[in-house]
């Protein structure tokens, strides 16, 4: 199963099924990324330690902590969810939201970070990721159109306190 979903991760830098079977096996909980990591490295010749540094740049890496970081809670947390939004559809919006930025997120640290220190070409991926820091920060300063339209009386404001 993992080898056959390993190329959706692969523009984040980690698009090996080892990487892809521990991320999975992270929505059942965030500390089983860590056991099935343990378990699928240790095979072969060589520490885990020394498998996993093979595989993995510094970039990709720490794409993968970001992505793994961000992605969507545990199962159980995901059932908090559900049982608080209490409607099915905005349950999974909110779980397609999470994983949905945690790939934009870790797609950009790989692309960006990768072009910065030679570990990635130039590709339609940099190209993309470019795109989504522009959209983040047009996100990040856009003006607040409602704010004009605001309108408080202070002096009411101040003699509700008194």
């Amino acid at each position: 199963m993992g080898k056959a979903i390993a190329w959706i991760f692969a523009p984040l830098g980690f698009g090996n099924w080892q990487a892809t079977v521990a991320s999975i096996t992270g929505l059942v909980a965030k500390e089983n990324i860590v056991g099935t990591m343990g378990i699928l490295y240790s095979a072969g010749e060589g520490t885990v330690y020394a498998n996993m540094a093979a595989t993995f740049t510094v970039v990709s890496g720490y794409a993968f902590l970001a992505f793994n970081l961000l992605c969507a809670p545990c199962f159980a947390a995901m059932g908090a969810i559900k049982r608080e939004m209490n409607n099915t559809k905005w349950f999974w919006i909110a779980i397609g939201y999470q994983c949905g930025y945690a790939y934009l997120v870790g797609l950009v640290i790989n692309q960006i970070a990768g072009l910065i220190t030679g570990d990635t070409a130039f590709n339609v991926f940099t190209v993309i990721a470019i795109l989504i820091i522009v959209g983040f920060i047009y996100l990040l300063f856009r003006p607040y159109k409602e704010s004009k339209t605001l309108k408080v009386d202070s002096k009411k404001l101040l003699n509700a306190t008194k």
